[in-house]
């Protein structure tokens, strides 16, 4: 057996609620069992904060321009954190060899190959004595990826652990919702090809991220709890089909997407209700068309789907996706012994595992990576 590596996985999401901590045991491959999950929730300044500098950068330019307020912002995410970092291995009895940081993102535009999250792996490095591995996307789109999805293989990992118990089948299909919506078809280990290449992802549109800023600008809530504002109101079909209908094609699925590529202005004038119902189907039918791409791809009877991320708690949002795609079989991930509050930031730590090793994390099948592409910079500041 390969040595077995202690890691903490660290996600800050779109959605901006606050940082999931993981603490895992991999082996970088095939192993991998959770050990602690935690989740540590952002203060309103901070949040406000994010929100405020994220509209502020729309093009790769203003990177530059705001530079003194990316810096001081970096320094508040990263020093907050540390501290949830201190926290949990205040928990733990494990000897903790890695820490993989994602960072909050603020910009990313694979097109000109930059993709910003904040987050000084250095700082956090010294301030945990821990190796910290960060910037897990700039290699992948140095090259030619589009730096997005990062966790399907680690979903693999999964799929292959949840089948061992409960034998779904394959293709077993992930859908995960968070601020943006990304789909994996996952593949049996004995199946899969030695470049890892038979793993099938791609970003198919918004998750959480419309209908969180359509709450957050329409009333003092942070986001639409299982989605009851939403079930509440009456879809506006002609606001809708007008939206869907002006939506820039995405059909080929073969770019990743950012929070700044979708906007609420269809909606403007609607009641918050009507507007979150409507917001609500508008993703869940993008959802849907992209959960069937990747069915058909597939050319498989097999339709098993699991959902992670927060976006699985709408329950509103899930049914509407259920009616856009009559013939789906969608559990989230939960009835299966995973807890799909924390599966990227479970990920996170097996990628800082495999970046540790120098294996490779993306895959043309994954990212449209020219070739399978080697994970984040390591930085040991102690």
């Amino acid at each position: 057996m390969d040595k077995i590596y202690t890691a903490i996985g660290l996600m800050s999401g779109t959605s901006l609620d606050g940082v999931d901590v993981s603490l895992i045991q991999s082996d970088g491959n095939k192993e991998f069992s959770s050990i602690l999950d935690r989740y540590f929730e952002y203060d309103k300044k901070l949040v406000q904060k994010i929100l405020i500098l994220r509209q502020k950068i729309t093009d790769s330019e203003q990177l530059n321009r705001y530079i003194d307020d990316i810096i001081d912002l970096e320094r508040k995410i990263t020093l907050f954190h540390a501290e949830a970092v201190k926290e949990t291995l205040l928990l733990s009895k494990f000897s903790v060899d890695l820490i993989g940081f994602h960072g909050q993102t603020i910009f990313h535009d694979p097109g000109k190959r930059i993709s910003k999250q904040l987050g000084d792996g250095k700082l956090l490095s010294q301030l945990t004595k821990k190796k910290v591995i960060y910037n897990f996307r700039q290699n992948d789109l140095e090259n030619g990826g589009q730096g997005a999805p990062l966790t399907p293989i680690f979903h693999n990992v999964l799929a292959n652990k949840i089948n061992k118990k409960f034998n779904l089948g394959f293709p077993l299909n992930f859908l995960n919702i968070g601020g943006i919506s990304t789909i994996t078809s996952t593949v049996d280990w004995k199946n899969l090809d030695r470049k890892l290449d038979n793993i099938n992802a791609y970003d198919i549109g918004p998750g959480n991220c419309l209908i969180d800023e359509w709450i957050r600008k329409n009333s003092n809530k942070r986001f639409d709890k299982n989605g009851a504002i939403a079930n509440s109101g009456i879809i506006d079909k002609l606001v809708l089909n007008q939206a869907l209908e002006n939506f820039e094609d995405n059909s080929n699925y073969e770019k990743s997407l950012d929070v700044n590529n979708f906007d609420i202005f269809f909606a403007k004038g609607l009641s918050l209700e009507n507007g979150a119902a409507t917001i609500t189907n508008f993703t869940a039918t993008l959802i849907a068309n992209g959960m069937k791409y990747i069915h058909g791809l597939s050319q498989s009877t097999i339709n098993k789907w699991l959902v992670c991320g927060g976006g699985r708690k709408n329950k509103y949002l899930l049914q509407s996706i259920k009616d856009s795609f009559k013939k789906i079989d969608m559990e989230t991930i939960d009835q299966y012994e995973i807890d799909g509050d924390f599966v990227e930031s479970q990920a996170f730590g097996y990628l800082a595992i495999r970046s540790y090793l120098e294996l490779p994390i993306t895959f043309p099948s994954t990212t449209r990576c020219q070739t399978p592409s080697m994970g984040g910079i390591i930085a040991k500041n102690f």
